[in-house]
């Protein structure tokens, strides 16, 4: 398992749960997550993809930080069962 895979897992266990997982560029802001997870119901995540057992680098540590303090949900994925436990938390 590497980190394309379970890239390809997320995009379709949140497609089969009808919603989007779209690919985050913010060109002049470094370290923002790679995915923008979104769930009818206006439910909202950011989801941060790493090889199994890879940590964040600082700078995606410091952007988690930053998008939590304003209320939004940051995840760290980094296997198969890691995506199942976002959406047991996001999708009813």
């Amino acid at each position: 398992m590497n980190e394309a895979s379970v890239e390809q897992r997320l995009k379709k266990k949140v497609n089969e749960h009808g919603g989007l997982a779209l690919k985050l560029v913010s060109p002049g802001f470094a370290g923002v997550p790679d995915r923008l997870v979104l769930f009818s119901g206006s439910k909202v995540a950011f989801v941060e993809l790493k090889a199994p057992s890879k940590k964040l680098r600082a700078l995606q540590r410091k952007r988690k930080k930053q998008l939590e303090a304003i209320g939004f949900k940051v995840f760290k994925i980094d296997s198969y069962e890691a995506v199942d436990r976002m959406l047991e938390e996001l999708v009813p």
